[in-house]
Formats: structure tokens, sequence, C-alpha cells
């Protein structure tokens, strides 16, 4: 009979399999999770969305100095929101793009770019039917409007060298740099009511002092905010489930294997 061979106290311990969430990290296995969630995140958002309607235009008062064209802000103030706050997310993605190698960083970067442009679009858009009654024009060249214009031609320039780009490692890498050098925008939108005098008015909620605005409408706001986070979670995991689909086919087929 044949001894199993001893076993040596001085070989290298077997790796350890990845704990928990880190085995997402890889686009096979992040596919069909992405597919399980999607579903949830859109329901989520229309419940919030509609929630948050039916309180700003049903439940919150008139307005005594803006009358009803306030309304506009519960949709304006949180597509500012989420414009910012995407593209640090897509900047956090580049960097562990640049710094890790993951490939699903790149990828998520990617996905979020169309939704981050579309909040921006959204911002300038009803910033001007609110700006028009209020101020009596439709544009001015005030610092956080002109700052939010210049997010938005980040967001297409990114787009933009993305599709340019022949090699996807190389827009990948060229993007993150992009994304990374324009993150410097996003404070001087969001304190340039503090650092200039502008005519844009300043924040109704910060987190040193209570909110100026009263509580229905304070609601209405956060719930105008999560249903953008939730939508924007759901369409980011639905396109980045087509960018792993023609990047990664194998990824695909294995998921349909598993049906």
């Amino acid at each position: 009979m044949h001894k199993p061979p001893a076993l040596n106290p001085f070989a290298p311990a077997a790796p350890a399999s990845r704990p928990g969430w880190l085995r997402y990290a890889s686009p096979a296995r992040f596919y069909p999770l992405a597919g399980r969630l999607i579903p949830w995140l859109a329901l989520a958002a229309a419940l919030f969305g509609a929630a948050g309607l039916y309180v700003g235009l049903v439940v919150a008062p008139i307005d005594s100095q803006q009358g009803e064209v306030y309304r506009i802000l519960f949709i304006h103030v949180a597509a500012a929101w989420m414009s910012m706050f995407l593209y640090l997310v897509m900047a956090l993605y580049a960097a562990l793009g640049l710094v890790l190698q993951t490939r699903l960083s790149f990828m998520m970067m990617r996905a979020l770019a169309p939704t981050g442009a579309l909040f921006t679009f959204v911002t300038l858009w009803t910033g001007a039917l609110w700006g028009k009654p209020t101020w009596g024009a439709w544009w001015v060249w005030d610092a956080r409007l002109t700052s939010e214009l210049i997010l938005l031609f980040l967001y297409l320039g990114f787009m933009a060298l993305q599709a340019a780009s022949d090699d996807p490692r190389r827009g990948d890498r060229g993007g993150a740099i992009l994304l990374l050098a324009g993150v410097v925008n996003v404070p001087i939108i969001y304190f340039s009511v503090r650092w200039w005098n502008t005519l844009h008015q300043g924040a109704s909620i910060n987190l040193t002092t209570a909110p100026s605005m009263a509580h229905v409408m304070l609601t209405a706001m956060l719930l105008m905010v999560a249903a953008f986070w939730l939508y924007s979670a759901a369409v980011g995991l639905a396109r980045v489930r087509g960018i792993i689909a023609e990047r990664e086919p194998a990824a695909m087929q294995a998921e349909e294997k598993a049906r």
C-alpha cells in the first residue's frame, strides 16, 4: 500500500476563498446578481417617485413668495444632487479601475455616465423653467449655472471619448483620467453660492443647520432624491449587464446554463 505523503509544515498555505461581497468584483458573478436586483430597484424607484410627486404637487402648500412655481424645485434639486453624486461615484470607480485594474470598475464607470448626463440636463432645464418666472430670464451666467453646464460637458466629453476609442482598455484609461481631472468642478458647483456673490439662492438643506423649508416640503424632496437614486441604480445595473455581455459574453452564457 502506498502511504500518503507527509504534510510539510513549511509549505505555504492554500489561498483563502474571497469573502462575501468581494467575489462579486468578477463580472461573471456580478452579471446574474445585477439581473436579480434590477426589478426590485425599478419597483422601489416607481413607488418613491409616485409618493414624492404626490406629496410635492398635492400635499405641499403653496409657497408664500414664489407661489406654485416653486414645485419645480422638488425635481430640480433632486436632479442636481444626483448629477454631482453620480459623477463622484464614476470618479471613484475610475480610481479603483486605475489602481486595482478591476474590469468591473471601468464597466460601472461607463454604465453610469448616460444617467449622470441625463440628470445634469434635467437640472439645467428645470432651472430654466424656474428661473424665467423667478429671475425674469431663462439663463444667466451665474457661477453655479455655469459650473453645472461644465459638468454636462464633462459627461458628454467622457461618453464621446468612450465612443471614439477603438480599444476599450485605452478608452477606459482615458475616460478615467478625464473623470478624475474633472472632479474639481463638483465642489465648485456646491460651494459656488458661498464663494461668489451669485444670483442663485443658497442651499436649503445642509449638514450643519436645520432645514429652512417646511417638513412636508422636505419630505417631498427626500422622496424624489430616493426615487432618483433607485432609478440610477436600476438603470446603471441594466446598462452594465449590457456592457458585460458585450465584453465578456461567457458571463452571460454561464447565467443561461445556470437557469
